[in-house]
């Protein structure tokens, strides 16, 4: 058996075939996460509802990995205006309220296809 496990979501699956992230050991890494909806799987307009879907496929993607948003040592952001953080901040604040005990977070300017405006990653240490 492989030491390295594919983990799947149900709510967002990439339309290449590579998994929602990748763990080893204590080793967590994620591809890129989208904020389609994870129902209708769909990209919504607005950067606030794309905001919340990602932070709703990190929730997802660390429960199916056998942790928890408390393992995430780092996420990275692509916003198309990476000033307007003010969605990012806001869920961020809500994820992680302790700013004792936060992640680090880096934020790129990017440029995507359709009406995708933020994409994220992130690395987690599960123990």
């Amino acid at each position: 058996m492989s030491r390295r496990e594919s983990i799947y979501l149900t709510g967002f699956a990439h339309k290449n075939p590579v998994p929602a992230a990748c763990r080893i050991g204590g080793y967590l890494a994620s591809g890129v996460l989208t904020g389609r909806d994870p129902e209708s799987h769909e990209m919504p307009s607005g950067l606030d509802a794309q905001v919340t879907n990602i932070f709703a496929h990190v929730r997802e993607l660390m429960h199916a990995a056998g942790g928890s948003t408390d393992d995430i040592v780092k996420m990275t952001f692509y916003l198309t205006d990476y000033r307007n953080r003010d969605a990012l901040n806001r869920e961020w604040v809500a994820m992680f309220p302790d700013p004792a005990s936060r992640p680090t977070r880096q934020v790129m300017r990017a440029d995507f296809d359709g009406a995708t405006e933020v994409q994220a990653d992130l690395v987690a240490i599960l123990e």
